[in-house]
């Protein structure tokens, strides 16, 4: 078990940020919870990450013993778009669950994933390697980090909007224009836990879409995140009254027969950690999102 401790001498700033620079063996992210889990202390209490440090404040932190991962490794197919020692990109088909939780120990991407190659541990025991998710019945592109010092880079551009996230969305109705942003702020629903609403007070969420093709009573979208709030291409689009088509939760009884929403994470471009470069991924849209397409009446034209 280490011990560590610090104490300030002249930095008045923020104690996230100190102790990010002070303690370089951890990274941000294991820093950042350790300070919300009170881990990490000053002067024996518990502090909020924005808390500004003073000279001599006592930082101090028993650095957790590493949980031995409990998850069962399982051999599922793995449809894998990129490979490399820092990381991977992998197309979830609809239906199969990013990690185990409550009702799902397993079968998840996870247990594949885990059966497949080793991947880094900042998200603790459940969530390994994931840096960020998407619904189980959205299919499409996922990275996944193989190691700490990845998944932290990784994590950074997500948070400073540096990656490229499109989406193709089949929701209900026609749109007279052709494209559009969506600004309204996300948080959980005050009358249904389970759900995500646009709610005031709530984290910024920003959807950018334009019209791929027009439908009688749907429309495709290309949908663009500036952000990547929970379900919020699902919320953006119910709260403009264009649901998802065979979204359960936030879409009308009556829709399009499927397994879930038609959402399909398409592009995803992000910058390797170690080499830097740029590398954009493309995932075709899956065979059930095809033939439901080939199933709708095109929009005439002379209707637009």
């Amino acid at each position: 078990m280490t011990e560590e401790s610090l104490t300030i001498t002249d930095q008045e700033d923020r104690l996230d940020k100190v102790v990010a620079e002070a303690f370089t063996d951890y990274t941000r992210t294991q820093m950042s919870k350790w300070i919300d889990d009170g881990i990490l202390t000053v002067n024996g209490e518990t502090k909020k990450a924005k808390y500004k440090v003073h000279a001599g404040d006592v930082i101090s932190f028993v650095v957790p013993e590493p949980v031995v991962l409990d998850i069962k490794p399982e051999n599922l197919p793995l449809d894998i778009v990129y490979e490399d020692d820092d990381l991977l990109v992998v197309n979830k088909p609809q239906g199969m669950v990013v990690h185990p939780a409550a009702g799902h120990p397993n079968g998840t991407l996870v247990n594949a994933l885990m059966y497949h190659t080793e991947l880094s541990s900042i998200n603790g025991v459940i969530r390994p390697g994931i840096v960020h998710r998407i619904d189980k019945d959205t299919s499409g592109l996922l990275m996944v980090a193989k190691n700490d010092q990845a998944h932290e880079a990784l994590s950074a551009d997500l948070k400073d909007k540096k990656n490229l996230r499109q989406y193709y969305a089949l929701v209900h109705g026609e749109f007279s224009e052709n494209k559009g942003t969506i600004k309204a702020p996300l948080g959980r629903s005050k009358t249904d836990r389970k759900k995500q609403a646009v709610i005031a007070g709530g984290r910024d969420a920003v959807t950018h879409f334009e019209v791929v093709k027009r439908y009688v009573g749907y429309t495709l979208l290309r949908v663009t995140l500036e952000t990547g709030r929970t379900h919020q291409i699902r919320v953006h689009m119910a709260y403009i009254g264009h649901p998802v088509a065979g979204d359960p939760l936030y879409g009308p009884k009556k829709t399009l027969a499927g397994n879930g929403q038609f959402l399909h994470a398409a592009t995803l471009g992000l910058t390797q950690p170690t080499t830097k470069k740029e590398l954009t991924f493309e995932a075709p849209l899956p065979q059930y999102f095809v033939e439901t397409l080939a199933q709708l009446q095109p929009y005439a034209e002379e209707n637009n």
